[in-house]
C-alpha cells in the first residue's frame, strides 16, 4: 500500500510531530511505500520529498498589504494545492493521511484529494477545526465561545496567542473553512485519540455529520521502558505555560510543604512561577530547567511519580506513556483525555482540575503510601506495554485505512 502522510511541521516541536513521524515509521517497518508532505524549514529532517515542501505563509510581518496576503495564504493555499497535486500525481497514493495542516498547509490539500479522487483520513491531535485557537482554552478558562459558528469571539477574547493579528487571521480562517464545509466533505473517515474530543466534536458539528473512528496515538514502547526505585519527589516535565496548569501544581506544592516536588522544563510561565515561589517562601520545588535523553531519564527513573496538571482538555498526552513505562504512576486532571488512560486508583490518581487543595490530597496519597505506588506503577507498565505496541497500532491503523478504501 502507497501512504501519503501530511503534517504542516517536518521537525518535532511536540506530541503532534512525535505522532506524524511514529505513524512513518511503523509503515515503513511493515513495507509500505511511505512519502511525505510538510513545510520548508531549516529545522527540518531530511527527506526526499523535501522538493515538493511548501514555504509557509508570514502574516505578521512586514507592510500592511503583505500581512493581508499572507492571512489569504493561511487560510487557503493555491502555492500548496499545486504543489501537493504535483506529488499526488507523481506518488499516486492509495489513500492520504493528514495531520495538522491548517495555517500552514491549508485545507486546500483536501480540495485537491477530492478533485483527484485519492480518499482521505485525518488525526485530530488538537481542537483546531472546531476552535480558532485550537485549545478550546484562553486566558486561563476553558471556553466554548465559538460553538456555532461565532468565531468573532475569538477576536473578541484575543484567545490566539493573545493578538490581535492572531486573533482576526484565525477567525477569518474559521469563517472562511466552515462556509467551504472544507473538512467534512472531503475528509472520509476523522480519527481521534481520545473519546472525549471525538464527542466534543460531535457537540459542535452534530453527531451525524461525519463519521469517526478511535485510533490511539503510536507510542515506541520498547524505547522509553526503565526501572527505578520509588523515589521521594515527585516530577513534573514539560513545557510550563498556562494551559498546563503548572501554577496550579505550585500552589498544590505550597498547600503540602514537606513533599518534594521537580520542575523539569521550559516555557513562558517559568520565570514568573519562580519568582512566585521564591516571594511566598516555597522551598520544596525545584525547577532545574529543559532536561532530554538520559538527563529526562534520571529523573523520571527516580521520582515517585509523575504530575499531569493540565487546565485544557488535553488529547493524548504522550508524558503519561513515557511515566507509565517507567513504572510510575501519574497524577492528574479530570480534563480532556487523562482520565481514560489514567485509570483512577489503577494507575494513578484524578483529582479536580483547578482545585491545589485536591491536587496537594492526591500528592500526599501518593508520597505516603510508597507500596501503592509501586502496585499503580507496575499497572501502569503492564497497560503501556500491553495496549501500546508497534504490532497493536499497526493493526488499529490498517483496519482504518481497509474501511476507507473499501
Amino acid at each position: 500500500m502507497k501512504i501519503l502522510l501530511v503534517h504542516k511541521f517536518f521537525h518535532v516541536t511536540g506530541g503532534a510531530e512525535v505522532f506524524f513521524f511514529e505513524t512513518g515509521r511503523v509503515l515503513a517497518a511493515q513495507g509500505h511505500d511511505v512519502a511525505y508532505f510538510s513545510t520548508v524549514s531549516d529545522e527540518n529532517q531530511s527527506s526526499s520529498f523535501a522538493q515538493y515542501f511548501v514555504t509557509p505563509p508570514n502574516y505578521t510581518e512586514g507592510s500592511l498589504l503583505r500581512k493581508i496576503l499572507g492571512i489569504g495564504r493561511m487560510v487557503y493555499s493555491q502555492q500548496a494545492k499545486k504543489k501537493f497535486k504535483t506529488l499526488l500525481a507523481d506518488f499516486h497514493p492509495d489513500i492520504v493521511h493528514m495531520f495538522a495542516i491548517q495555517t500552514h498547509i491549508t485545507p486546500s490539500v483536501l480540495d485537491a484529494c477530492r478533485e483527484m479522487n485519492v480518499p482521505v483520513v485525518m488525526s485530530c491531535n488538537d481542537y483546531k477545526p472546531i476552535c480558532p485557537n485550537y485549545k478550546l482554552f484562553h486566558h486561563g478558562r476553558l471556553c466554548e465561545d465559538c460553538k456555532g459558528g461565532r468565531f468573532y469571539n475569538a477576536i473578541k477574547n484575543r484567545c490566539c496567542k493573545d493578538s490581535i493579528i492572531f486573533s482576526v487571521a484565525s477567525s477569518i480562517e474559521s469563517y472562511v473553512h466552515d462556509a467551504l464545509n472544507i473538512y467534512r466533505k472531503n475528509i472520509n473517515l476523522f480519527l481521534f485519540a481520545s473519546e472525549f474530543m471525538a464527542h466534543k466534536t460531535e457537540e459542535f458539528w452534530g453527531a451525524a455529520t461525519f463519521r469517526w473512528r478511535m485510533l490511539r496515538n503510536p507510542f515506541d514502547t520498547d524505547k522509553h521502558l526503565l526501572h527505578g526505585d520509588s523515589g521521594e519527589y515527585l516530577l513534573y516535565f514539560g513545557r510550563i505555560i498556562d494551559e498546563k496548569g503548572v501554577d496550579v501544581l505550585i500552589q498544590a506544592a505550597a498547600l503540602a510543604p514537606e513533599l518534594s516536588l521537580v520542575i523539569v522544563g521550559d516555557g513562558p510561565e517559568k520565570k514568573t512561577l519562580e519568582t512566585t515561589a521564591m516571594s511566598l517562601g516555597i522551598r520544596n520545588v525545584q525547577f532545574v530547567g529543559s532536561k532530554w535523553g538520559d538527563d529526562l531519564n534520571d529523573y523520571l527513573r527516580n521520582c515517585r511519580g509523575v504530575i499531569v496538571p493540565s487546565l485544557w482538555h488535553e488529547n493524548f498526552p504522550y508524558v503519561i506513556l513515557q511515566a507509565f513505562a517507567a513504572g510510575k504512576p501519574v497524577i492528574g486532571s479530570n480534563r480532556g483525555g487523562i482520565p481514560e488512560l489514567v485509570q483512577n486508583g489503577k494507575h494513578g490518581l484524578i483529582y479536580e482540575a483547578n482545585e491545589p487543595d485536591a491536587l496537594a490530597t492526591a500528592m500526599r496519597t501518593l508520597m505516603t503510601n510508597a507500596d501503592m505506588a509501586q502496585q499503580m506503577g507496575e499497572r501502569a507498565r503492564r497497560y503501556v506495554v500491553a495496549e501500546f505496541n508497534d504490532d497493536a497500532f499497526y493493526g488499529q491503523l490498517m483496519k482504518v485505512y481497509q474501511e476507507v478504501l473499501a
